[in-house]
């Protein structure tokens, strides 16, 4: 498929296509009938006529190929402008129509579950441009992967280069978009890749013989040089020298991939053949669609025209030519030549797509939010993020923060009442610290980080199907963080409201052991709380530090600026909130005392 498509005017070029299809459809069925009437009449009158139907049946497959190329054309711009549509919602953060990537939360995953990388308003929301089962998976994995900042530093600079490339982002994903809308599963075509075709020498002679004698008969019966029974004695042997290639026809009919897969792969390597990367990254992941002595796009390509002849073989077009030219006999002969020579490259271009897939995804991501900051890893053990945001909230309503981690802080206590973005934030660190370790600048000014691994523990809920209660799963997270410190490995931990699901004073003893006994690892991370009583370990623990967010009352509302500050909360809101929600504090038992 040509991949040279006008991205100035999409709404037009969707209109331009439309006409010229609707044209060549009318042309295409005035020729049909046509053809039928030449054969009518070359079979009952004019025998000679009939030699016309081969002639126009040529002029008749170019008319259905053109039609076929601009209805191409058509879902192309269609799926280009539903990119638009799709980049403005992700804007405004309009995420409820897309694909929320549910089935990759799991809650036993050091962080994904915690920090809306998936399900409903989440990160895959806005990163996902896959269109494959398999890049969606791809994408997937490597928003879950551990942070790994070597990989993570060569990724970024390739996306930044690729992002740059505007057009082939957009041409990429409208052909995913416009021609792998049902994808088919490839599990029984690369067990028929595994198998050897049968191809027997003494099949050329029917190939080969098949079409000069099929036409010395056909116009030797039309211009009356044969009797009528020699065009009856010619069908019929091939009807039966066609049977023996009938069984690995149907079999392969039944396993390749629809043509519209076929035809998204190879506009996809077309497209890939015709660009010129410059980071090493990014020439490794082209290279496989060149690098085998032919490219991958002619491959595909032929591969699209057999399985468009297989799929047809049943057409009323096909069975004439099949009955006079033993076709069928070219089609395997072409199958097998194809299979010997390309099917063992097969797996590793669909994997070479799906990774294709997934960076279009992170460098469309980048391009569409204009994303750019710096990212440092450092060889100490510190955390520093100037005006950091939060990637889904929307830009206008986001408020950013300074936040840093010193080599030697190694606990940060967040205090804060109600709804002043404690949670938020500790999102808002851990989210952009899985950007930053896929190689996707931050939502911020600047970030620099040591090497650690990501854990949370801030979402955690009961199961009723193995009777675990939330404060249970919390512990077990928490038993998981433990074990991880104790083995000396470099976390950087979340836990959001820890103990919470306990009474007061179990909950604030259990709090200051784990507190004290986090500080003394190599970990270390920020803890929440609304134990305000827990400040005052900061006296006793030089690597401990309270920060907290604020409120402030006006008017009987409460006013939050979503700032993080030094120091602990002066302040909780508890009480005015239920004040304000109808619960009468004044009635209580204590006011009676």
């Amino acid at each position: 498929m040509n991949t040279n498509f006008d991205l100035a005017d999409p709404k037009k070029s969707v209109e331009d296509a439309r006409k010229k299809a609707l044209m060549l459809s009318v042309a295409r069925l005035v020729l049909f009938f046509l053809l039928g009437i030449v054969l009518i009449v070359g079979i009952s009158e004019s025998h000679w006529s009939a030699l016309l139907f081969f002639p126009l049946s040529g002029v008749f497959v170019v008319l259905i190929l053109k039609f076929n190329t601009q209805k191409d054309r058509e879902r192309f711009y269609e799926s280009l402008l539903d990119i638009h549509r799709m980049g403005d919602q992700r804007q405004e953060r309009k995420l409820a129509g897309f694909d929320p990537g549910t089935d990759f939360i799991d809650p036993t995953h050091p962080f994904s579950s915690d920090l809306d990388l998936f399900g409903k308003h989440s990160l895959f929301q806005l990163l996902n441009h896959t269109v494959s089962k398999g890049g969606r998976e791809k994408l997937a994995g490597w928003i879950r992967n551990p942070l790994q900042p070597k990989a993570a530093e060569e990724k970024r600079e390739a996306l930044l280069e690729l992002s740059r490339k505007k057009d082939f982002l957009f041409i990429f994903e409208s052909l995913g978009r416009a021609f792998l809308k049902q994808e088919k599963s490839k599990v029984a075509f690369y067990r028929w890749l595994e198998k050897t075709l049968y191809w027997s020498p003494l099949f050329l002679f029917p190939m080969i013989i098949g079409p000069s004698l099929g036409l010395l008969v056909l116009l030797g019966v039309l211009l009356g040089w044969f009797p009528t029974v020699y065009l009856s004695v010619f069908i019929g042997l091939g009807l039966l020298l066609l049977g023996f290639v009938f069984k690995p026809l149907l079999e392969a009919m039944k396993a390749l991939p629809n043509d519209s897969d076929l035809k998204t792969l190879q506009a996809w390597a077309n497209l890939l053949e015709r660009q010129e990367f410059e980071h090493p990254l990014l020439k490794g992941f082209q290279q496989p669609v060149k690098n085998h002595g032919f490219l991958a796009s002619k491959a595909l390509d032929q591969l699209e025209r057999l399985t468009f002849l297989l799929q047809n073989r049943t057409n009323l077009m096909y069975l004439i030519f099949n009955v006079f030219f033993w076709t069928d006999f070219y089609v395997l002969y072409r199958l097998v030549r194809w299979h010997r020579r390309v099917g063992s490259y097969i797996r590793q271009w669909e994997e070479t797509f799906e990774n294709w897939e997934a960076l279009v995804s992170l460098a469309a991501f980048i391009r569409e939010e204009n994303l750019s900051a710096p990212v440092r890893w450092s060889a100490a053990d510190d955390l520093k993020m100037t005006a950091v945001k939060h990637p889904l909230i929307k830009p206008e309503d986001c408020v950013a923060n300074d936040f840093k981690m010193g080599a030697e802080d190694q606990v940060i206590l967040l205090t804060g009442s109600n709804m002043s973005g404690k949670t938020t934030f500790m999102r808002t660190v851990g989210i952009n610290l899985v950007l930053a370790g896929m190689g996707v600048p931050p939502f911020a000014a600047a970030l620099s980080c040591g090497h650690f691994q990501l854990y949370t523990s801030m979402r955690n809920t009961d199961s009723l199907g193995e009777s675990i209660s939330s404060f249970y799963a919390e512990l077990a997270r928490i038993k998981g963080l433990l074990d991880l410190a104790k083995e000396g490995r470099p976390i950087f931990y979340l836990l959001d409201e820890i103990l919470k699901g306990t009474n007061t004073a179990d909950r604030i003893m259990g709090s200051e052991a784990l507190i004290r006994q986090l500080a003394g690892s190599s970990s270390k991370g920020i803890i929440s709380t609304h134990d305000i009583e827990l400040s005052e370990l900061e006296s006793s623990l030089p690597s401990m530090s309270n920060y907290s967010f604020h409120h402030d009352i006006q008017k009987d509302e409460i006013v939050f600026d979503y700032k993080i500050k030094p120091g602990p909360c002066p302040n909780f809101n508890a009480k005015i909130l239920m004040e304000l929600m109808g619960i009468n504090l004044s009635k209580t038992g204590t006011d009676n005392d």
